[in-house]
């Protein structure tokens, strides 16, 4: 296998690089990314192997794109490159229409060319739960049947962007498979995210921002769980177990709510409650997530390994011990979009 990731220096991202160079009889790991501010070249510094290539690019440069496959002989392609987090776009969703939507035609629109050539692509595509818009309290888990119905700008880019991907299974019989997980949590996850933020402000003693009630209830796995659903799925497809087209949910049946993960980490911390600090709740922001995984356990023999507990307290840990990569990350751009976003001193 020789496999291109987008998006490898991104939180998800730098743990699929990691572990797709562990899978026996891969050639060649080429990872593609903007660098855009949550792209982080510091996420992959440590990676030293000679199958290994960064490549400083955008997934909109399609020329680029096909040079890389072509001279890289890609066989396998894992797209994680995205725009994702919702509180920007709400802001602007210009930039989210611009990579998740019209990035991913191009990847696709590659892949269609490769296949002309004579040279078959299995096309990874990482979704999330949000495309299925928001859960009542007695609602059961989405499951891989669930219809879309993305309730912001961020989820409907993801939602037409995994449309896209199936459009282009049947039009083109391309090889091609959607994994769609809940909120992932765990080491470098850029600080804009509730768990990051929360932690790194409750170390440093500043104010903890919440949203509304934060009653919000998500379902929370942690990211080296997500990556072995992403390469059971990859390995599925390329064998030929599953068929080109099909979707896999990801869940850990770990609900919380937003209030609850907060108090968590002031206790993992040692920091008083007073740090917390309600604000006003985004607009339509979804109430609740939860991911079924039945389906990718029944087919892809895949389920969560990392418990709840142990998986924060070693995030935490990892924040701590490691302050020189969060002091590269929450400054400049980062301070100014947290203070506008939440309307407090950061």
């Amino acid at each position: 296998m020789r496999i291109l990731i987008t998006g490898g220096c991104g939180f998800i991202g730098n743990h699929v690089v990691r572990r797709v160079l562990m899978i026996p009889g891969v050639e060649k790991v080429v990872n593609v990314d903007a660098l855009t501010y949550s792209g982080n070249l510091d996420n992959c510094k440590d990676i030293i192997d000679d199958r290994y290539r960064f490549v400083h690019e955008s997934i909109n440069n399609k020329s680029a794109i096909d040079e890389i496959i072509e001279a890289e002989r890609i066989s396998v392609l894992i797209h994680l490159a995205a725009e994702s987090h919702v509180d920007r776009s709400i802001n602007s969703v210009k930039p989210f229409v611009e990579t998740n939507i019209d990035g991913t035609r191009i990847l696709l629109e590659s892949v269609v060319d490769s296949k002309k050539s004579g040279t078959n692509i299995h096309f990874i595509h990482v979704s999330t739960d949000e495309v299925y818009g928001s859960l009542k309290p007695d609602d059961p888990p989405f499951t891989e049947d669930t219809p879309l119905n993305p309730q912001n700008p961020y989820a409907a880019t993801k939602a037409a962007s995994d449309m896209l991907v199936q459009s282009f299974v049947n039009t083109h019989n391309i090889s091609a498979v959607i994994t769609r997980c809940s909120n992932n949590f765990g080491p470098r996850q850029f600080p804009e995210k509730l768990i990051p933020l929360m932690t790194i402000n409750a170390m440093n003693k500043k104010a903890l921002p919440i949203y509304g009630d934060g009653k919000q209830i998500r379902d929370w796995i942690h990211v080296e769980d997500h990556v072995s659903g992403i390469l059971s799925s990859m390995l599925a497809l390329i064998v030929g177990q599953i068929q080109s087209g099909e979707v896999f949910n990801f869940g850990a049946e770990n609900e919380r709510t937003n209030i609850q993960i907060v108090q968590t980490i002031l206790k993992n911390v040692g920091a008083e409650e007073s740090l917390i600090s309600f604000v006003k709740d985004r607009p339509g922001h979804d109430r609740r997530y939860a991911m079924g995984y039945e389906k990718a356990n029944r087919i892809l023999g895949w389920r969560p390994e990392i418990e709840w507990d142990t998986g924060l307290s070693d995030t935490i840990q990892w924040y701590n011990d490691n302050k020189s990569w969060v002091d590269s990350i929450t400054s400049g751009e980062y301070r100014n979009y947290i203070e506008n976003q939440y309307g407090i001193d950061n």
